[in-house]
């Protein structure tokens, strides 16, 4: 009777796959062989710039050996307490009413997973992810509960509008506009994934959101599958830019399912992207994509230029510019 399960189970994914797979991501994987390897791990790798001091903590972390769980937690929480970075934690632009509100995930290899949407006042909303996973039996905590939640566990509530900030805030209140200029209001995100010296694999996800949106608004940062999404037996992907597109295709949930039935890291990002462009009104909205394997190869893709990575492997912490299918 189990073998029987199994021949169903192996079935039913080998049907998956061939839906999964239209004929654009045939034909990338027929033809592109712009695939990223690497010789060992650990590993870590994260978006944007930001994504350098992070990737320190977290690599320095997995050298010591902790679990690939831990170092994303320690690395993200970098740029989380950084008030220069203004998308992320402490320092983050605020929404059109003045209010700095936090999402952010977290994932194990496991499967086992953490996060919080809408937190105001607490500095490391990943770490409040991090004990929503670990010490209760829900996924997400939201708002005034997420908020209650973090209080119990003893985060001390801070004001995390800076001075830098409201400033910032009150210039905008002149016009009021809400047009979000590419690469710079929209790389709103740090996702990262490392790969410790077992080969297993976590990631991390935390932001402040698009500045000056709805008051509430919650993008793809917290959502397991959009924003970030971890397999240990194939690999994991996470996103950054306007998390409206990536929540509206699950990104990164489709991303390791590319891998899964064969694509690289590059083709699968390539293939998520390529979702995006098909059906949004992409030409004014950036979207990036990072994903690695089990190999310890990665990939990236984006809608425009600009978008850039941080990689942390064999001994070098270094800043990529990535691919993009709107070319310079």
């Amino acid at each position: 009777m189990s073998e029987r399960r199994n021949f169903i189970k192996k079935s039913a994914i080998g049907a998956l796959g061939a839906f999964l797979l239209p004929k654009s991501t045939q034909a990338i994987m027929n033809t592109n062989n712009n695939t990223h390897s690497a010789k060992e791990f650990p590993m870590v790798i994260s978006t944007w710039r930001h994504g350098l001091a992070a990737n320190d903590a977290a690599m320095n972390s997995l050298l010591n050996g902790d679990k690939a769980i831990d170092s994303v937690e320690i690395g993200v929480r970098v740029p989380e307490a950084d008030p220069e970075s203004n998308s992320v934690g402490y320092g983050g632009w605020p929404d059109r009413d003045g209010h700095v509100t936090l999402d952010a995930c977290i994932m194990d290899e496991t499967g086992n997973c953490g996060s919080v949407s809408f937190l105001q006042n607490i500095k490391h909303p990943i770490s409040v992810a991090r004990k929503v996973m670990d010490e209760t039996p829900h996924v997400m905590l939201s708002g005034k509960g997420a908020l209650q939640f973090a209080l119990e566990k003893g985060f001390e509530e801070e004001n995390l509008l800076t001075k830098k900030g409201e400033k910032r805030w009150r210039k905008w209140l002149e016009t009021s506009e809400y047009k979000p200029i590419i690469n710079v209001e929209n790389h709103d995100t740090i996702g990262l994934l490392a790969l410790d010296k077992k080969g297993d694999i976590s990631g991390a996800c935390t932001t402040s959101g698009l500045a000056w949106k709805l008051h509430g608004r919650v993008g793809d940062s917290p959502v397991i599958g959009a924003g970030m999404f971890v397999d240990n037996e194939i690999g994991g992907c996470c996103a950054t830019g306007v998390g409206e597109a990536v929540l509206k295709t699950l990104g990164s949930f489709l991303i390791v399912e590319l891998m899964r039935q064969g694509a690289t890291p590059q083709e699968a990002c390539e293939e998520g992207i390529a979702r995006i462009v098909k059906n949004q009104n992409y030409k004014d909205m950036q979207i990036g994509y990072l994903a690695i394997n089990k190999k310890g190869e990665h990939g990236s893709y984006a809608v425009h230029p600009g978008f850039n990575y941080a990689l942390h492997q064999n001994g070098e912490n270094k800043l990529i510019d990535s691919n993009s299918f709107i070319k310079k």
